[in-house]
């Protein structure tokens, strides 16, 4: 697992981002901070609890894009207390046949992963995206990752505010997505977008 500071100037208001797998910061570069302190997580090979003093901060606000969004439940205790939390084209069951990814075309992702079906999933990310750019993790470590958000056993979750859900979502189906907002009656907006979204977005703030 890695930490990183996107942008920290002491603001009063502060975004934690917990991004998607196989992702790091260059996937949310184009968005202007404004007048907030972002942090991100990524590599959710072994996922561990930490310790982060935001008491200064004024605003809070948690953001996660796909399996960010389970990952992020990890650390329930220290984000509790937000003002806002934001998903985007994920959920709190991503591996699942009715709300997210279906069980065994995870699992047969796992299995067969190489260099090309990297490349492949990265296309379906999104067509804009650079493949090799993406996929210059290794596959052990790539591979290593999805087995990591695989296993990790969630006990609370958190409560989401809104949830963004992109219609051509070619990695997590939008109606699996959909399905479980609705029954857990979260506030969508629905995309006409692939499963990256960030292009279609200036700053952080337009996320909130």
């Amino acid at each position: 697992m890695e930490i990183k500071w996107l942008n920290k100037k002491n603001n009063n208001k502060f975004i934690v981002f917990f991004n998607g797998w196989g992702m790091d910061e260059k996937i949310v570069s184009n968005l202007l901070f404004e007048d907030y302190d972002v942090l991100t997580f990524f590599d959710y090979r072994n996922i561990e609890k930490i310790q982060i003093d935001l008491s200064d901060y004024k605003e809070k606000y948690l953001i996660a894009w796909s399996m960010g969004v389970y990952v992020c439940n990890f650390f329930r205790d220290e984000f509790k207390n937000f003002d806002k939390f934001i998903a985007i084209n994920g959920t709190q069951k991503p591996i699942d046949n009715d709300y997210g990814i279906p069980v065994e075309i995870y699992n047969m992702t796992i299995e067969r992963f190489n260099e090309q079906s990297c490349k492949k999933f990265i296309r379906k990310i999104s067509p804009k995206l650079n493949t090799e750019e993406y996929c210059r993790r290794t596959i052990e470590e790539l591979k290593e990752e999805l087995i990591s958000i695989r296993d990790l056993k969630i006990k609370d979750y958190l409560k989401f505010n809104k949830a963004f859900v992109s219609l051509k979502d070619r990695i997590i189906p939008a109606k699996n997505q959909i399905n479980y907002w609705n029954q857990e009656n979260i506030k969508i907006t629905e995309l006409d977008s692939n499963h990256y979204i960030f292009d279609n977005f200036k700053t952080w703030s337009e996320l909130l």
